[in-house]
């Protein structure tokens, strides 16, 4: 059974990696990756939570999201990367077809991706704290995690379950996280 899910990781990885190739992608999704691209964003988020929240709310969201991200992004890298040891997709010398490789491999594991776990955890956490005021808008966050995610199996430095464990994962812990962010801004709101 496990090696017929392997099989199928493998597949699914040269669908995305060779299969989605193309000039637009080779640019979007190479970006996708970068967290200079995606500062802005981080900014934004900041000062929305800076400017709608006393300095005690926005303080304790803050460092509870900041938490978050270390838990998720310790666990993913330096607990089940090193109990699982998977090589990287762009590691594997005889791999047919072989790797597009866009980016440099760099080392490390494979299994879980911690650009999945930490981009999910913070959209879980944004969207179990905020979820309310979000609306529809909170599903971009879920999309703009996805994109990300996606994209670190067509750069060749992920297989596809490497990101579905790490969205698991930054998923769980953001969600923790964010619950108890969500409960400390209502005590705190209540006189």
């Amino acid at each position: 059974m496990m090696q017929g899910l392997l099989h199928l990781d493998t597949a699914l990885f040269h669908w995305i990696n060779s299969g989605w190739s193309n000039p637009v992608f080779d640019v979007l999704l190479t970006a996708a990756r970068n967290k200079y691209i995606w500062l802005p964003l981080y900014v934004l988020c900041i000062s929305w939570i800076l400017f709608n929240h006393t300095v005690r709310q926005s303080t304790y969201i803050i460092l509870l999201l900041v938490a978050g991200i270390f838990v998720s992004d310790t666990i993913s890298s330096k607990v089940i990367k090193y109990q699982v040891q998977r090589p990287r997709p762009c590691h594997e010398l005889f791999m047919e077809p072989p790797v597009i490789q866009r980016v440099p491999c760099g080392g490390g594991f494979s299994f879980t991706s911690s650009h999945a776990a930490n981009h999910f955890c913070l959209a879980a956490f944004l969207v179990m704290v905020f979820g309310k005021y979000m609306r529809k808008w909170k599903y971009l966050w879920w999309g703009w995690a996805a994109i990300i995610s996606l994209s670190q199996v067509y750069v060749g430095l992920h297989y596809p379950l490497d990101i579905l464990g790490g969205a698991m994962l930054g998923t769980l812990i953001g969600w923790s996280f964010g619950k108890i962010g969500h409960r400390l801004l209502v005590e705190i709101s209540t006189p």
